[in-house]
């Protein structure tokens, strides 16, 4: 797991890590980060309060942890779309798919990854940002290859569909069409 926890102890055989950041992602994804406690992670995690801070410094370090394990999530769906060769269109068509796919499922991490902003946390944004582009470079990879006028905004474009794919988590159902349709 990519989790910025703190370093200072060495692991516990009792390590309840993964636990934290499985609460974590799920109130930062119902509640957002602003009207999520340390308290109520600690509660779904089944510790106290200060115990959190065990492995975490801060909210903000362990929103960290969590954004970027939501990274990795994605960026783990889209790569075997990306490393497909043959035509370029195919290859963006399956990046979308599993971009889309791994957002729909039922995932705290991914909601967090698209509804948490930078800004949302001023003392973590850069790191934030950092990993939210260190993402869209997948997409820039999909689109670098695409046979395009010269005069095409390969970054405007990348922006518009990721904004565009982004957004069906607002108004998709399960049930309707899979990723791989829209």
């Amino acid at each position: 797991m990519a989790a910025v926890a703190r370093t200072a102890a060495a692991p516990r055989s009792d390590n309840r890590l993964p636990l934290i950041l499985d609460a974590a992602a799920r109130f930062f994804a119902d509640k957002g980060f602003g009207y999520t406690s340390m308290r109520d992670i600690a509660g779904a995690a089944g510790m106290l309060p200060g115990s959190l801070y065990y492995h975490f410094a801060s909210k903000e370090e362990l929103l960290v942890a969590v954004y970027a394990e939501g990274v990795r999530r994605i960026k783990e769906a889209v790569a075997p779309a990306l490393a497909q060769g043959g035509d370029p269109w195919t290859r963006l068509e399956g990046v979308c798919a599993a971009h889309l796919a791994a957002l729909l499922v039922d995932s705290d991490y991914a909601q967090v990854v698209i509804r948490v902003r930078p800004d949302d946390a001023p003392e973590v944004a850069a790191r934030l940002t950092a990993l939210r582009d260190e993402y869209e470079r997948t997409f820039a990879q999909a689109i670098a290859d695409l046979p395009l006028p010269p005069r095409t905004d390969r970054r405007v474009l990348k922006l518009m569909l990721l904004g565009a794919l982004n957004w069906s988590q607002t108004w998709y159902h399960a049930g309707r069409d899979t990723p791989q349709v829209l």
